[in-house]
């Protein structure tokens, strides 16, 4: 961890004098989907300018160990919406034909037992919106206005950039909608309405949620970003235009915030769902070995970072492992709120670490349970087993040391990893078992369907 400590008295204050007066900071969570670790200006990608995602590091702090509980789309979602692993309340796995535990078909959609991220700030008295891909059930009961938010715009769950058919727009009806309009584009619509709804939002704190579609398959662009890359090409080109339309959006809701005197009293995150596809989309991990739907590093750790301009401090970068997990109870504290035991949340409230008034790290351990596939990380130590690998050889590495888990210590290190795996089993035999799995199909060496 690497914060100046002076810096992070100045932050203390800041958080003290908001408490005091009793306003509530703004929360705006921005969501990426299947962007790698090596992407972003922020993690050093220097082909593909992204200067409005980046300003959220540079005002603020970038995590390099942020971690998501899960590698898929969807049981990403499922945590993030309520601090808890996902695999604590069967959300293993995105929608699919087979069935889990249940009797016959069980339906798919983040269970209505789990209060979301948008019940917790509805009832600190914040508006809430969700604008982009929901991916937590179709059904009347599971969409975003059935689960605390005041108004959805968005799809049901992956879709095309262009004429998306399971589109709802809520303010129009609370049903999909398909969009037949060839001058829509999901990327810059997003944008565009929801910095629409945070400009209407006066005198009453709101929590946003925007989780694109980009950079996910298909790969599609607007000639105008496309234009913007003239030295590239094919599907990389595309990925370059995807993640500029996206860069803009994000430009749109903060200069938004910024028009609205709100920088210093908003807290801002921003994450990737989970590692690249680097096959089918080109999106790349950079050091790290495995992709999307693995439990490797490079499926389960991703581009983070946070800014709050003069509670967090600004150009910091925070070494220590943080997780998906642990924003809800980050923005309920900061809102004022007190976390209830009775929540059971596996997050925790990250600004005292941020601020420098608890230096121990936020997460001594981590889980993960993908299928046959698992991970623990305690400490720098990790022990994997991966279909890269073979999920019946199990991996041990010194994260601190071989960030690209390319040395294997289990030989050299048997108790640690008997340690840990005994670690492992315990947390899992207390997760459920999946409500639904996965049809079977021929297994891919690059998963990229999530």
């Amino acid at each position: 961890m690497r914060l100046v400590l002076s810096v992070a008295a100045v932050g203390l204050t800041a958080l003290a004098a908001a408490a005091a007066d009793g306003k509530k900071p703004n929360v705006i969570v921005f969501l990426s989907d299947d962007v790698g670790y090596g992407e972003y200006g922020f993690q050093g990608n220097k082909s593909i300018p992204t200067p409005n995602i980046d300003s959220i590091a540079k005002n603020g702090v970038r995590f390099t160990a942020g971690y998501v509980a899960a590698t898929y789309c969807s049981p990403c979602r499922a945590g993030l919406m309520t601090g808890r692993y996902p695999t604590r309340f069967g959300h293993e796995f995105n929608e699919g034909g087979g069935t889990g535990i249940g009797k016959g078909p069980v339906p798919f959609g983040l269970p209505l037992t789990e209060k979301t991220f948008a019940d917790r700030m509805k009832e600190l008295g914040y508006a809430t919106c969700a604008v982009g891909k929901w991916h937590l059930g179709g059904g009347e009961k599971y969409l975003p206005m059935a689960r605390g938010f005041d108004e959805f715009y968005g799809t049901v769950a992956n879709t095309p950039f262009f004429n998306p058919p399971n589109f709802v727009d809520s303010r129009k009806a609370p049903t999909v909608t398909p969009v037949k309009d060839d001058t829509f584009y999901t990327t810059d619509a997003y944008g565009e309405r929801a910095a629409d709804w945070v400009g209407k939002q006066k005198g009453k704190p709101f929590f946003l949620y925007l989780p694109f579609n980009a950079q996910h398959a298909p790969l599609q662009a607007t000639e105008k970003y496309l234009a913007r890359f003239p030295k590239l090409e094919g599907d990389r080109k595309t990925f370059a235009a995807m993640m500029s339309a996206m860069d803009d959006a994000v430009g749109k809701v903060l200069g938004k915030v910024k028009e609205m005197g709100e920088e210093e009293n908003t807290l801002v995150f921003f994450f990737s769902d989970n590692g690249g596809p680097t096959k089918s989309t080109t999106s790349g991990n950079g050091p790290l070995r495995g992709f999307k739907a693995t439990t490797l590093e490079g499926g389960t750790r991703v581009p983070f970072c946070a800014q709050w301009k003069g509670v967090i401090p600004a150009g910091t970068t925070f070494d220590h492992p943080i997780q998906n997990l642990d924003l809800l109870p980050t923005a309920v504290v900061a809102a004022g709120g007190k976390i209830d035991p009775s929540w059971k949340l596996d997050g925790v409230d990250l600004l005292p670490h941020l601020t420098g008034k608890v230096k121990d790290p936020p997460h001594p351990v981590l889980y993960w349970r993908f299928g046959p596939q698992w991970a623990i990380r305690k400490g720098d130590f990790k022990l994997v087993a991966s279909t890269i690998d073979g999920v019946n050889k199990v991996l041990l590495y010194n994260l601190k040391d071989d960030i690209g888990e390319t040395k294997d210590l289990s030989d050299a290190m048997p108790d640690k990893a008997k340690e840990l795996k005994a670690d492992w089993d315990k947390w899992s035999g207390e997760q459920m078992a999946p409500l639904w799995v996965p049809m079977k199909k021929k297994a891919k060496d690059d998963e990229g369907e999530g």
